[in-house]
């Protein structure tokens, strides 16, 4: 029987769909679950919370949506190992919900994604995660190779990484710096971050690898028909790109 992958539906969720589309173009057995059902979470295997704007992301992103009915069973599976994947705006409910990256108490966050510097706007822009921890140092990144490169779309007001220096500096001990923003090539620097993030960081992980919190949009950049040149990528519906790193976690559901 295939393991279950819930994606999570708060109020202002708006990026289920293609979560749940890539999720089973890649062979997962996924599907929606709204906040009104939180009760039948514990059913499944593996989460992911998708983007979107959690009950208006009042007070700052993700901040509400952390203590929703819903997180009980998120906190639960996290404590058990189940594969927890967050994006954008479910990535900000996992960092203020302390699961990610986890070095201090579940419920007392230890860092942000919050306002994007050097000018607080939203930044929507094409992007390239570069894979920066071993990929056997995350489950969900474990089927990708060394220094592997995620195109996807940063699509936030709220993006940056912030937390005080010593928390930062456990951030950077503990290995939790899961992607950084690179150029297309694999480079490395200032430039391509679009949002002053600290670390240079697109997305962290937790210390048992397990729960994987990231900024940019994969599920943007999915399928051949999203690039320009799909023409000579063969069938336009085919998987590619971000799908990457929604094949790897579902591999890493499937041997969980």
């Amino acid at each position: 029987m295939n393991r279950r992958i819930a994606v999570l539906v708060f109020p202002g969720t708006n990026s289920e769909d293609e979560t749940v589309r890539v999720l089973r173009d890649c062979g997962g057995d996924a599907e929606l679950v709204w906040w009104s059902q939180a009760q039948q979470l514990a059913q499944y295997d593996a989460y992911v919370l998708a983007g979107g704007f959690a009950h208006e992301d009042r007070i700052r992103a993700g901040a509400i949506a952390a203590h929703d009915p819903m997180m009980d069973a998120v906190i639960e599976g996290a404590a058990a190992g189940k594969p927890i994947l967050g994006v954008c705006n479910g990535a900000q409910i996992l960092l203020e919900a302390g699961l990610v990256p986890g070095t201090g108490a579940v419920g007392r966050p230890t860092a942000a994604f919050t306002k994007n510097l050097p000018a607080p706007h939203f930044v929507c822009r094409h992007v390239t995660m570069r894979l920066a921890i071993r990929p056997s140092r995350c489950a969900i990144t474990a089927a990708l190779e060394p220094g592997a490169l995620i195109p996807a779309w940063a699509a936030h007001a709220e993006g940056r990484l912030a937390a005080p220096p010593e928390a930062l500096a456990e951030v950077v001990a503990g290995d939790h710096v899961a992607f950084v923003y690179a150029h297309p090539d694999g480079r490395v620097d200032d430039h391509a971050v679009p949002n002053g993030s600290a670390l240079r960081c697109a997305g962290l992980v937790n210390l048992a690898g397990n729960v994987l919190a990231i900024m940019p949009h994969p599920e943007r950049d999915a399928w051949n028909f999203n690039h320009l040149e799909h023409s000579d990528r063969g069938d336009v519906l085919s998987p590619s790109g971000g799908a990457r790193l929604f094949r790897s976690f579902v591999e890493a559901v499937s041997s969980a």
